[in-house]
């Protein structure tokens, strides 16, 4: 029998809201102590990084369990939530892209369709992680959809991090990590799918519904 916190952790609307909460402190913190306009860039920015904290294992995890064996099944088993939980914050960020944009400083054109595309994919995969939802899709759809969705995610990341000037350090230090993991990530998935399915670890149906 599950129990009722079980019930909750399991619940989709749990993680979503619980890191949308995280991130909108986050951003709500350095706003009260910037102010505006420089509060909302600098959590802007932060809220970004938040999100991608929270996709990258999500992105990474089977590719790790693959590679290097069970010691990181939690992430592989724990991918669906982590995928709710970046929607969450994600929907914080996209807060902040409007509250920029009302300031008068909008991104180019560009910029709107490279993460306008990726946030589109990300409220898909969200969508489509309710079984409910994802029974009504064709099933031969479900795995080419969430593989294009997620890679496209990631180099949208990787797009933006590493956009940084060499001879700042501190666009070093909230950069540099940042897309040394895009890459990391990148390339785990990679050398997963070259060593091939045989090697992959079993996902039950639960794992493979994850965002």
């Amino acid at each position: 029998m599950t129990s009722p916190m079980m019930n909750v952790r399991r619940n989709t609307w749990f993680w979503m809201a619980a890191a949308f909460c995280a991130s909108l402190g986050l951003a709500a913190s350095l706003i009260a102590v910037f102010g505006t306009p420089k509060g909302v860039y600098l959590a802007l920015a932060a809220t970004a990084r938040l999100a991608f904290l929270m996709f990258w294992p999500a992105y990474a995890g089977g590719a790790l369990t693959s590679l290097f064996g069970n010691v990181f099944s939690p992430l592989r088993d724990h991918a669906r939530y982590l995928g709710l939980a970046f929607a969450g914050a994600l929907f914080v960020h996209l807060g902040l892209v409007i509250d920029v944009c009302a300031i008068g400083q909008a991104p180019g054109k560009m910029t709107f369709l490279i993460f306008g595309v990726a946030a589109g994919f990300t409220y898909l995969l969200t969508l489509l992680s309710i079984r409910r939802v994802r029974q009504g899709l064709p099933q031969k759809l479900w795995q080419p959809i969430r593989f294009v969705a997620m890679n496209y995610i990631a180099f949208a990341f990787l797009y933006d991090f590493i956009k940084f000037p060499l001879g700042d350090w501190r666009s070093i230090i909230r950069y540099v990590p940042f897309a040394a993991l895009s890459v990391a990530g990148l390339a785990l998935r990679l050398a997963a799918w070259v060593r091939g399915p045989s090697h992959a670890p079993h996902l039950s149906p639960r794992q493979t519904g994850a965002t």
